[in-house]
């Protein structure tokens, strides 16, 4: 079966890559206020480009470094000719729970919050333990989904207020298909994050497959609360860009990776319409793994027996860890 996954992953790819276009982002954003993290650069920022070409009325830029930021709103304003007021660059360091609840407490002033692309993630060889967590987990996954629970208050004041259903995006990857489970057994010891922090077990080469199947589980996870919920409904999913020309590998910096990119990956702008599609998608999509624009079922290490309960036991930690990190944030599953 891990084998059957895999290769669905990769002709997963390679017919998106070779053979199909997405299409480009119609709709009306007028109005909305939606927030992009990882905005500077690459798929972030070729999707808030589109998403200001579609009449948003503020996009709030995430970014870790301000400088960079308020150089792409510039570029971003020029191409499209918005107005000075409709971008602003907000400071979100994924590497920092103080910096994630800070900002979180910054949107929670907003006067409205109609969604949020968690576009920012961390794609690297390096074992390093980041506030609790190898650093892939702690950015990729843990401060992702604080984020997300610490903006559904905002998300759901919003819905109620003016008659909305907010969205919550988070980007995926066909690589999940080949994420290894061996480090997911909820029988290891101390469970799943502790054995994930052992380095001499780790595949730091596998670790961001591995970050983007634990992004499945928890979007799932998360819908499932959110469903169950009395309060306003919050969609939340997870679309694959598929393969693309971006600075997420820019640490390997090999010569095999330039040639795979010039042969098989799309373009950052092309990739970037999956991600713009995913938060403006319906109430389908909720808890869904997208591929070309479509809803697609994820690798079947997720829809097994196993998958189940792998997806439980990882939902239950990272609820003990956030609700540990910032107290109260779990009242909203």
């Amino acid at each position: 079966m891990p084998f059957l996954s895999a290769l669905e992953g990769i002709s997963s790819t390679l017919l998106s890559n070779t053979f199909i276009q997405l299409p480009y982002p119609e709709g009306d954003l007028s109005g909305q206020t939606i927030i992009v993290s990882g905005s500077n650069q690459g798929l972030g920022f070729e999707a808030s480009r589109h998403i200001l070409r579609l009449g948003v009325e503020k996009l709030i830029m995430a970014v870790r470094d301000p400088k960079k930021g308020e150089a792409a709103r510039q570029e971003l304003l020029q191409s499209t000719g918005r107005e000075e007021s409709t971008v602003e660059v907000w400071l979100l360091d994924m590497d920092s729970y103080v910096s994630v609840k800070s900002f979180a407490s910054r949107a929670a002033d907003l006067p409205r919050l109609d969604a949020l692309l968690a576009n920012a993630g961390l794609f690297t060889n390096t074992f390093i333990i980041s506030e609790e967590d190898e650093k892939t987990i702690t950015v990729n996954v843990v401060s992702t989904f604080l984020l997300i629970a610490l903006l559904v208050p905002k998300l759901r004041e919003s819905a109620s207020k003016f008659n909305i259903t907010p969205r919550i995006t988070i980007p995926n990857s066909a690589l999940h298909y080949i994420a290894s489970l061996g480090q997911l057994d909820p029988q290891n010891e101390g469970g799943i994050f502790k054995s994930l922090n052992d380095k001499e077990a780790s595949n730091m080469a596998g670790r961001y497959p591995l970050s983007k199947l634990l992004v499945v589980f928890g979007v799932r996870a998360f819908a499932k609360q959110f469903a169950q919920s009395k309060a306003p409904l919050v969609i939340i999913n997870t679309p694959n860009p598929s393969y693309c020309k971006s600075q997420l590998e820019r640490e390997s910096g090999n010569i095999s990776v330039r040639v795979r990119q010039k042969l098989l990956a799309r373009s950052t702008e092309e990739g970037s319409r999956a991600l713009v599609h995913a938060i403006m998608a319906d109430e389908k999509s909720n808890g869904q793994y997208l591929t070309n624009c479509r809803v697609h079922s994820p690798s079947c290490i997720v829809t097994d027996e196993k998958g189940a309960m792998i997806q439980e036991a990882f939902f239950k930690e990272l609820v003990t860890k956030l609700e540990r990190i910032a107290p109260g944030v779990t009242a909203c599953f």
